[in-house]
């Protein structure tokens, strides 16, 4: 009884603090308000994160009160939305100045990232449908918010189709399984016995919707376009896209891990993933466009993650999507900052040692395979071991081997070290913590993860081959692909905003 006492106290808190900041962003719509009143509005909506940290570190775990579930994955998922939130509208207050839906932009922040959270505290899952439902509107909003630019309605409009076939794909799987089993609570619907009493063909079927509902938010080939389209949105809303919102398939899939257990689904799921994976790094490597650089690069993170859930890794996962999401806030809000200045290479830049470049590659292979060969019998390490290889193999050449002179290579060296220990730690903490949910990790079979080693080593040889042939057919065709598949479409692309002209041929009023 005690420790039911302390969680209600704990949920009426955070509960409190959300509707308190809920109602600030209502009142800042009202144009009666000053505009200075968005500092106050930043401090309120400080106040959620703040108690979802103290739910995280002081609230029971893995414990049921009401419509509300009390464990780690639900207080740090609900603290890192909130964060994220919070600092994209702290950096909006000078960023959108002037702009014409200002205090909208601040409501519309509110409500989406308290709709988030709310739907990973939630253990009925009737609510987090309608919550997950409420930030795909909030989120299409937030794209078409300047309504005059044609570009972003068009965005809006490819956004909001999909997002409707994700949820409907998510509403149909939540009451098939609450019709099967008679339940809507995480913890009664994902019992041994519920579990046995659902047949294989309705297991995958179900996991199929999941899948798709999980593909689409994520940006994952084929239904990347939506997030191709979006970069027409202001960078602040890109920030919180990018870091709280396409990576949510990571925490659905964690929550519906019982479901999954290595059959034909997992394997349509590594497929979609693998292949976005490819993709999301080609369209990184060929645009030179700031933004849809980052997109490509979502893109393949996500692609990752979700490979990462396929294959039991569901903790990784979690760790992935956190670690992605601030740092892909963080390209996003100093993408001012990008503007290179190109000048043409000496022939003393251009030296590099091949020596430094082996000795970086037997080191990366050496790490990969320890990494591995700790524990070879999970599935997930092989992959790990490759991508922590081909990282440190692409990171030592940058800031080892291309290092300017003895200097250059020690600092290089530093960073990597340091970069290598915060990220142990890090992963360390989290790890430990994440190790209380309530999940089911399953192990699929050893051939879907050698499918998933083969589809990466292939993509990364093609690329290799295709870097140094760049003057063959194969390398224009595939050169030509990419840039296509990254480019937004004719009527989400406008070289100047035609409502800004008019909006200063009339004085700007």
């Amino acid at each position: 009884m005690h420790t039911t006492i302390d969680v209600s106290i704990f949920f009426i808190i955070f509960f409190i603090a959300l509707s308190i900041s809920v109602v600030s962003g209502i009142l800042f719509l009202s144009t009666k308000l000053p505009l200075s009143y968005v500092r106050i509005h930043v401090w309120i909506v400080a106040l959620p994160p703040m108690a979802a940290f103290i739910g995280l570190l002081v609230a029971g775990k893995n414990m049921e009160l009401g419509i509300w579930y009390s464990d780690v994955l639900a207080w740090l998922m609900a603290f890192f939305v909130l964060g994220i939130g919070l600092i994209i509208q702290r950096y909006c207050i000078r960023y959108l100045s002037g702009d014409l839906n200002y205090r909208k932009y601040f409501a519309l922040f509110t409500f989406m990232t308290s709709f988030a959270a709310s739907a990973w505290l939630t253990a009925d899952l009737r609510i987090m449908v309608v919550y997950w439902g409420l930030t795909l509107v909030c989120l299409t909003l937030l794209i078409c918010l300047t309504k005059a630019w044609g570009v972003t309605r068009e965005a809006a409009k490819v956004s909001g189709r999909l997002f409707l076939i994700s949820w409907i794909a998510l509403l149909l799987a939540i009451l098939w399984i609450g019709g099967l089993t008679g339940n809507w609570h995480y913890v009664d619907i994902f019992t041994q016995d519920n579990i046995a009493h659902i047949s294989e063909w309705q297991r995958l079927m179900i996991n199929i919707l999941i899948i798709i509902a999980v593909l689409i938010p994520a940006a994952q080939w084929p239904f990347q376009r939506w997030l191709i389209e979006s970069v027409a949105a202001p960078t602040p809303v890109s920030a919180i896209m990018h870091a709280g919102i396409v990576n949510a398939g990571g925490i659905m899939l964690t929550r519906f891990s019982p479901l999954f257990n290595g059959d034909i689904a997992t394997i349509i799921l590594i497929f979609f993933a693998s292949v976005s994976v490819l993709i999301g790094a080609g369209i990184s490597l060929v645009h030179v466009d700031y933004k849809r650089l980052l997109v490509g690069s979502t893109i393949g993170q996500m692609g990752f993650m979700l490979v990462q859930c396929a294959l039991g890794a569901y903790i990784p996962a979690i760790i992935h999507l956190m670690l992605h999401g601030l740092f892909k806030a963080t390209l996003f809000l100093r993408s001012g900052s990008a503007v290179r200045h190109f000048n043409v290479p000496s022939r003393a830049n251009e030296r590099m040692s091949y020596l430094w470049i082996l000795a970086g590659r037997l080191l990366a292979l050496l790490i990969g395979l320890s990494f591995w060969l700790s524990e070879p019998d999970q599935g997930y390490r092989l992959i790990s071991g490759l991508i922590l290889a081909w990282s440190l193999s692409v990171s030592w050449a940058q800031l080892v081997a291309f290092g300017e002179g003895t200097f250059g290579r020690i600092i290089g060296l530093g960073i990597l070290l340091t970069v290598g220990i915060a990220y142990y730690l890090v992963h360390h903490y989290l790890t430990e913590a994440l190790h209380t949910i309530a999940f089911q990790s399953t192990q699929p079979p050893m051939f879907i993860v050698v499918i998933v080693a083969v589809i990466l080593l292939f993509g990364s040889a093609m690329s290799t081959w295709v870097a140094r042939h760049r003057n063959t057919k194969a390398f224009s065709i595939l050169y030509m692909w990419l840039v296509n598949i990254g480019d937004a479409k004719s009527t989400t692309v406008e070289r100047h905003p035609n409502y800004l002209r008019e909006y200063l041929s009339k004085g700007g009023r």
